[in-house]
């Protein structure tokens, strides 16, 4: 990999920061600026080369600058000192710097001298590898029924305008076998005059892709005459042999934004139903060429069709032994749906023993069988990682540190890549919004996969595919990125893994010194001794992640681990006093509570706090602490009694998600939340609602941020006015309500708080029946969604114009609701109406409108009924 020194650049410029309060830096000692601005320049470099001929001797020399600086900066705050005067002298990184200048004169060489030639033919041998592959395996078509009709459909279609047709998806899917099949169907031969393929690949030769175009358009003698003119009048030959043409172009494997700017002019829109099928691993580039479509995205098999496909390759029109089924069945689903894996395995087990003994030694490791037995699998996949950026890189590879199939949220990545220093500042940009960016990146690149979605649509949590997992673990090893169940050895490794206890038993033995160590994950294992002793050894940790592990007693060596940026850890009993040593920390989740919790206040880096009890401090216990970089607060409550809001709130401005609860006895008279106008979502649990011009409470009222997006109540009173308040949020996109109480009713509310606002309600009907009005006038401008769950909720009276731009609706567990209100049918945006154990009339409700937009001719509404509980 291309090395990043972004880990580097991040250390150099938290020092270096003029507003942070623990360094002084000598003014006269420029040793640390020159670092960073030769580390910068190397990775400028580094962003538009690939310099992997210095690969290891840029680690080496990044490594050791980082570790002489932060061995630095852990002694003097393991001395006590509360200011420190940070100056260098020393010899060994005078001689870094002079190593880095060394680096930076090879690389500007190589960059000169970089042979264009050697990757072409590289990337250009890899790609033909892989349509050998796929052209194949392509008689063995398991599983693309559904897509073969989808795509004829689109290809066939009434429209005469040119239409992209993207198909996207993961190395090995079957992207290019599909296309192929579609190009040769003969109804498609039939509906189109002009037929011509081409393959792109990574470094694509443009003379050679108008070429093959021409070939199929014009014929060989034809395209022969033309062919020593230049690659621009090849296009106009291009251009004008297709004008007015009917014809369907495939341009297969593009990787790149560029090759399609480069292209698309010389494709002439006739008005006469032509088409382009394109096929890329990349969801940008597919979302670039066409964005007024969707993307045809190729699914992993499932179960049944990947041992279908197996089945095939291994037996023909044979039956498989039943001796042999179970263990065969088990060996496709190892495979995880992808065809080019099963492929490989088929392969192997079509020339082995058909006997239960032997085909069970392969199944117990159908990944190691694969990479081991066929290298083009791994050749063909890891096309993706090479063409990955720098940035890109390291956050692909820490993938390899979780187990197969493991589940990860989003959030959390996103904090252990900013931990270990990969995320780069850029200006105005968070950190958190950079390393959310990357992420997209990655799942547009189709090497993550999304397990979950949150309510907004967006992807929640992530997992990757076996084989994928198999790259990060061989590319890991070649670098010397992660020490984990790949089981290489190398000592003082960066980031350690370990998924079971036992691996954890000889940690000290298996790994040899961990003085270096900046990163230990444990995933997988719920009980298991705490290595103190190996642990405190790595006291250069950023990252330590034992969230998947249980302590019954807090282990307070952790309290050592200064450089500590990133903590999970559950305990069953309170925290004890000395979370503030870590004063680095940026991240803390786990299930746990605190013994001092006003500790947690004097964590000044702190960026996102996810733990099951903060208590609300008094006003004058805050002492004026302003924790600027906190952007998350998961969960907050609290048994203690607090004086006001105001303390806290004041010491969080940045906050963008907060969750507040009615543990929280305070007696203020409300919270105001307004001047947070970074807060975009907020999560209220356990209030008793009002009604209130500006806001809504629990004893109290809350004053929204005009900013707000996501409001999610739970287990709330909501009273008939509140309404109005939700619909003045401009901004707001998602609403949830779940297991709350819709109610009319002002006495309690009169008695308790002494309100004078009841009159508005004198009029209305009293009903013992939960009923939801949402009078004329009042429109949630921005709601995309609508969550109700597990509410009394009888009647809901509403139409379209109270919601404009709804989305997705969605209705669970709502036992008692009458109807739908018919006019949310009428709602031009709304794309999906998902029932789940609601009552049989709201069903019906739901089905009556569904019926209704079909007729009218709008297919796009969707709707999904579980059914369950129905009254």
């Amino acid at each position: 990999m291309a090395y990043n020194l972004q880990p580097l650049i991040t250390v150099l410029e938290g020092i270096l920061d003029p507003d942070q309060p623990r360094w002084i830096v000598d003014e006269n000692n420029p040793h640390l600026q020159s670092l960073l601005d030769k580390a910068t320049s190397l990775q400028q470099l580094l962003d538009k080369s690939s310099l992997t001929k210095l690969d290891s001797q840029i680690r080496e020399v990044a490594h050791r600058a980082e570790d002489i600086i932060e061995s630095h900066m852990v002694d003097h705050m393991l001395s006590g000192s509360d200011c420190v005067r940070f100056t260098f002298s020393t010899p060994d990184l005078q001689q870094v710097i002079l190593d880095l200048d060394s680096l930076m004169e090879q690389a500007g060489k190589l960059v000169e001298m970089e042979d264009d030639k050697m990757l072409r033919e590289l990337d250009s041998a890899m790609d033909q590898v892989l349509k050998a592959v796929e052209v194949e395996d392509k008689k063995l078509l398991v599983g693309i029924d559904e897509d073969l009709m989808q795509l004829k459909d689109r290809l066939t279609g009434m429209q005469t305008k040119l239409e992209i047709v993207p198909i996207v998806g993961m190395g090995g899917v079957g992207k290019t076998t599909l296309a192929r099949k579609i190009y040769e169907d003969p109804l498609i031969v039939d509906h189109f005059a002009y037929r011509a393929w081409t393959a792109v690949s990574q470094d694509y030769n443009m003379r050679q892709i108008l070429k093959s175009l021409l070939r199929c358009i014009i014929g060989k003698e034809e395209c022969d005459q033309h062919m020593q003119k230049e690659r621009h009048e090849l296009k106009d030959v291009l251009c004008k042999s297709l004008f007015g043409r009917k014809y369907l172009i495939v341009l297969d494997d593009i990787w790149s934004t560029k090759f399609w700017d480069e292209m698309r002019m010389y494709f002439p829109d006739n008005n006469n139903g032509s088409r382009i099928v394109i096929t890329t691993r990349e969801s940008d580039v597919a979302n670039y060429a066409d964005s007024s479509r969707s993307q045809h995205q190729v699914q992993l098999l499932s179960e049944s069709e990947s041992w279908n496909l197996l089945h095939q390759l291994v037996f023909g029109e044979d039956e498989c032994p039943l001796v042999l089924q179970e263990i065969g069945r088990k060996i496709a689903d190892d495979c995880s749906g992808l065809p080019l894996a099963i492929s490989v395995i088929g392969g192997l087990l079509s020339k082995m023993e058909r006997s239960k003994d032997v085909w069970r030694k392969l199944g117990d490791n159908v990944i190691a069988a694969i990479s081991e037995s066929d290298e083009r699998c791994y050749s063909i996949l890891s096309l993706s990682y090479n063409h990955l950026t720098s940035h890109l890189k390291p956050c692909f590879l820490y993938m390899g540190a979780f187990p197969e199939d493991y589940e990860i949220k989003g959030t959390r990545l996103v904090y252990m890549w900013i931990a270990e220093g990969f995320v780069k500042s850029n200006g105005e940009r968070s950190l958190e919004e950079e390393a959310e960016d990357w992420l997209k990146s990655l799942i547009d690149r189709n090497l993550f996969l999304v397990r979950k979605y949150k309510m907004n649509g967006k992807p929640k949590s992530y997992s990757m595919h076996d084989m994928l997992r198999d790259i990060c673990i061989r590319k890991s090893a070649e670098d010397m990125f992660l020490y984990g169940s790949n089981k290489s050895t190398f000592s003082n490794p960066r980031r350690m893994s370990f998924h079971r206890s036992d691996e954890l038993e000889d940690v000290n033995v298996s790994t040899g010194s961990m003085s270096l160590t900046r990163s230990i994950i444990c995933t997988g294992f719920r009980n298991a001794e705490f290595p103190s002793d190996a642990f405190f050894a790595a006291k250069l940790l950023r990252v330590l992640d034992l969230t998947d592990m249980r302590f019954s007693y807090f282990p307070t060596v952790i309290f050592e681990l200064v450089n500590l940026r990133f903590l999970g850890v559950n305990c069953s009993n309170l925290i004890p006093s000395g979370i503030s040593r870590l004063w680095n920390l940026q991240t803390l989740i786990g299930y746990c509570k605190f013994d001092e919790p006003a500790e947690l206040w004097k964590v000044s880096e702190l960026r996102y706090l996810k733990v099951l009890e903060i208590e609300l401090l008094k006003d004058e216990e805050m002492n004026h602490s302003v924790l600027k970089k906190l952007q998350r607060i998961s969960l907050l409550q609290s048994e203690e009694e607090a004086t006001t809001w105001v303390g806290f709130l004041k010491s969080i401005p940045n906050i963008k998600k907060l969750s507040i609860d009615d543990g929280l006895r305070t007696k203020s008279s409300a919270i105001d939340l307004s001047h947070l106008h970074k807060l975009e979502r907020l999560r209220c649990s356990n209030m008793r609602t009002i009604s209130s011009p500006d806001g809504f409470g629990c004893r109290f009222r809350v004053i929204f941020p005009c900013n707000i997006r996501n409001v999610e109540l739970f287990e709330c009173e909501i009273k008939f006015g509140v309404w109005r308040t939700l619909c003045a949020l401009h901004k707001l996109e998602v609403l949830v309500m779940a297991y709350s109480i819709f109610n009319r009713e002002e006495e309690k509310w009169d008695a308790e708080c002494g309100a004078t606002n009841g009159d508005e309600f004198e009029n209305e009907e009293e009903t013992d029946d939960e009923e939801w009005e949402v009078a004329d006038g009042d429109v949630f401008r921005s709601l995309q969604v609508l969550y109700l769950d597990g509410l009394d909720l009888v009647r809901w009276i509403a139409d379209e114009t109270n919601f404009p731009v709804l989305r997705h609706l969605r209705l669970r567990s709502c036992y008692y609701l009458e109807e739908i209100p018919s006019g949310i049918g009428e709602i031009s945006t709304l794309k999906l109406i998902e029932l789940i154990y609601c009552s049989k009339s709201a069903n019906a409700s739901a089905e009556r409108i569904a019926e209704e937009q079909s007729e009218n001719g709008n297919d796009d509404l969707k709707l999904r009924i579980v059914k369950g509980y129905e009254t």
